[in-house]
């Protein structure tokens, strides 16, 4: 075996090993993180740390953050290393993505769990839930709906409306969740100037949903 031959199969080597731990959950592929204050849902005006993680397949046209999607452009990271960021920073952890249940989240959570610190999640449900968790946030998509349990343990529910039949959708969801969960309709940014009214009206002829708006970006913030 040539030297040139000889590091490729090296590099193949760590790669896989690498690909492995992924799998594992012990490294995840981190596209940022970042200390801000929560936009949306229940816990709007909180001030908590978000770690994006990176991979997700559930293609909403409208998502606004594409660039996540691809878990390939984003480093493997050690989970060591994203608990230590975190906790320098707030109490109140936020896992979002992407889908961050595409990868087990159990290793992420009992590292942060250990250092006490508050996790929540903001997840499709699109795959089995994983990791232990104080706060989930079900955002359910058409594309690829939630899977098993998510719906049973999930504390609040928050539909994104981009047209009006997504109400209609809403309702079928909410239809599966337990009975403590909190319902949001939150209207799709880009088409929030005419969705906004019609969800004002249904909830106020449905009271039993909330409406979630995507303060941050009104804050001009992460």
């Amino acid at each position: 075996m040539g030297f040139g031959s000889y590091v490729t199969y090296l590099c193949t080597m760590v790669k896989d090993e690498v690909l492995q731990e992924v799998d594992k959950g012990n490294m995840l592929p981190l596209m940022e993180e970042f200390y801000t204050i929560q936009g949306e849902g229940f816990h709007k005006g909180t001030a908590a740390y978000f770690i994006r993680v990176g991979g997700c397949d559930v293609g909403c046209h409208w998502c606004d953050v594409k660039e996540s999607w691809n878990a390939e452009t984003h480093p493997p990271t050690v989970i060591e290393k994203i608990t230590e960021n975190a906790a320098k920073y707030s109490d109140t952890i936020v896992i979002t993505g992407g889908e961050p249940l595409t990868w087990n989240m159990k290793p992420l959570t009992d590292a942060l769990k250990a250092k006490n610190l508050k996790i929540h999640i903001e997840t499709s449900g699109a795959y089995p839930l994983t990791g232990t968790w104080d706060w989930i946030c079900l955002s359910p998509k058409k594309n690829k709906l939630p899977f098993g349990e998510v719906y049973d343990k999930a504390n609040e529910l928050k539909v994104i409306v981009y047209n009006k039949h997504d109400l209609i959708f809403a309702e079928q969801e909410a239809a599966k969740t337990n009975k403590d969960c909190i319902l949001y309709l939150q209207p799709e940014w880009s088409v929030r100037d005419k969705v906004v009214p019609m969800i004002v009206d249904y909830v106020m002829e449905n009271p039993k949903w909330k409406v979630s708006l995507q303060t941050h970006k009104y804050l001009n913030i992460p």
